[in-house]
């Protein structure tokens, strides 16, 4: 089964390989982006040229803005989407006792109450159809404590919990919610730990960071005929990271 799917945070990085799986896949995508006004209609023509037949839409929205956010679910709640994959992330390193609390609500609404409030705007027609794909992209740091991941973590552990509990309540209306668990992804929001990459690696059991097409193609499953009985579950896509203990040999 194909249809449409909504995609947050698709103009780059792991959200434009989900874009382009998805589309690869047959379905057509609306994707959201904030800042990348250029990379999203450069990836928008991209696949206009390559899949003449999807339709392919760039959506520009600030999910840290409220009341953006608002008026841009009153605009899609009548609109019938398969699928809606919660992509877009904010990132905030800093240790708990050093934590803005500004800061800390800002990426709670971009990584988490924004989801929540798309979710509310989509799921309704899903549930009328009796059939949808949810899935949040969240992160390992959700599993694992780690210095200095307090505000990020709390924001992808909320999603964690409210993934479990949406799949509860919409399982019966053909509707699948899960939870994907990256750990280190080869994208921009790792340039700043350039200079540790092969320390970090060499704590990844399968010796590298994950490319953003392993997140795509598990997406792209997620949302095919074969995932349809699973639900309310975590899938960590980490090369064994969440599988071994803090020191290695």
């Amino acid at each position: 089964m194909t249809g449409r799917i909504l995609v947050t945070g698709g103009a780059k990085g792991v959200g434009a390989a989900i874009v382009r799986a998805l589309v690869a896949a047959g379905h057509d995508v609306d994707f959201t982006y904030r800042s990348s006004g250029a990379q999203a209609e450069t990836l928008a023509a991209e696949i206009a040229a390559a899949a003449p037949g999807r339709s392919v839409r760039a959506l520009p929205i600030d999910l840290a803005d409220k009341a953006a956010v608002e008026t841009f679910c009153t605009g899609i709640e009548e609109t019938t989407y398969f699928g809606y994959v919660h992509n877009a992330g904010q990132p905030y390193d800093v240790l708990a006792a050093m934590m803005g609390q500004d800061k800390a609500e800002e990426i709670m609404q971009v990584n988490f109450w924004s989801m929540t409030r798309i979710v509310k705007a989509v799921v309704r027609t899903m549930m009328r159809a009796r059939t949808g794909r949810i899935i949040g992209i969240g992160s390992v740091a959700a599993l694992e404590g780690n210095q200095g991941n307090a505000a990020y973590a709390a924001t992808k552990g909320a999603m964690l919990s409210y993934v479990r509990t949406l799949a509860v309540e919409t399982a019966k209306r053909g509707i699948t919610v899960n939870y994907i668990a990256p750990g280190f992804i080869d994208t921009d929001m790792l340039a700043p730990y350039a200079n540790y990459r092969a320390e970090m690696e060499k704590q990844i059991p399968a010796g590298r960071f994950a490319k953003p097409d392993d997140i795509a193609a598990l997406v792209t499953f997620l949302v095919s005929p074969g995932a349809a009985y699973i639900t309310g579950a975590v899938l960590p896509i980490d090369g064994g990271l969440t599988a071994t203990i803090a020191f290695q040999r």
